[in-house]
C-alpha cells in the first residue's frame, strides 16, 4: 500500500445536508449568491487542482447521473480511471471507466491504494456509508451550497456510527458556497 495514498470522500450538499432532490435534479447546484469575502478561483487553479486527483470511484445512480449531465456539460471526470461500483449491466462509452461489482476492500486496499496517490470517491449516500463505515476513506470534503432543500437524498445517511473528525481547511468562496475539509481520525 502506497504509504502517501488516500481516499477522499467528496460531495455537494446544500446547508440542511441533502445531496440531491427526490427527483435527483441538480439545478440547484447553479447558485446566483455573492459573499463579498469569499475567493475565487480560476479555471487554471481549478484545472490545477483536479490534475492532483488520480482516479474517481462512484455508485452507480452517480454514474447513470453523470452520463446523462454530460450530454449537456461534458464528462467532468476527464480520462482518469474511474471506477463505478454496480451489479448491472451499465453503458460505457470511455476507455477509462470500469464497472466493479467485488469486495470494496480488496478494491481499495489491493488495486486503488498501490497504484494512486489521491482516490476519489465522488456518490451516492449508500456508498459514501460504506467507505466511511469500513475505515477506507480518509478525508471528507463537502462543498456546502447555500441552499436549504427541505427533502431528499441525504449525505450521511444512516451512517450508524460515530466517527471523530479533524477539521483541516474551510474555505468561503464568492458564490456562497463553503468547501468544510475533514480528516477521518482512525481509531
Amino acid at each position: 500500500m502506497a504509504q502517501s495514498s488516500k481516499v477522499t470522500v467528496h460531495m455537494v450538499s446544500s446547508l440542511d445536508g441533502y445531496i440531491a432532490k427526490k427527483d435527483n435534479s441538480v439545478s440547484w447546484f447553479e447558485t446566483s449568491d455573492n459573499y463579498e469575502k469569499g475567493v475565487t478561483v480560476t479555471q487554471k487553479e481549478a484545472q490545477e487542482f483536479l490534475k492532483t486527483i488520480d482516479c474517481y470511484v462512484m455508485g452507480s445512480r452517480t454514474y447513470e447521473l453523470a452520463l446523462e449531465l454530460s450530454k449537456s456539460y461534458g464528462w467532468p471526470y476527464g480520462d482518469l480511471p474511474t471506477i463505478v461500483l454496480t451489479h448491472r449491466k451499465l453503458p460505457i462509452d470511455r476507455p477509462n471507466i470500469e464497472l466493479y461489482s467485488g469486495d470494496l476492500n480488496k478494491l481499495v486496499n489491493k488495486r486503488l491504494k498501490p497504484n494512486y496517490k489521491n482516490i476519489w470517491v465522488v456518490g451516492g449516500a449508500v456508498l459514501i456509508k460504506d467507505f466511511i463505515c469500513s475505515g477506507l476513506a480518509d478525508e471528507i470534503r463537502q462543498s456546502v451550497l447555500p441552499i436549504i432543500l427541505g427533502d431528499g437524498t441525504p449525505f450521511y445517511d444512516q451512517v450508524g456510527q460515530e466517527k471523530a473528525l479533524h477539521l483541516k481547511n474551510v474555505t468561503a468562496y464568492k458564490n456562497g458556497m463553503v468547501e468544510l475539509v475533514y480528516e477521518i481520525r482512525k481509531e
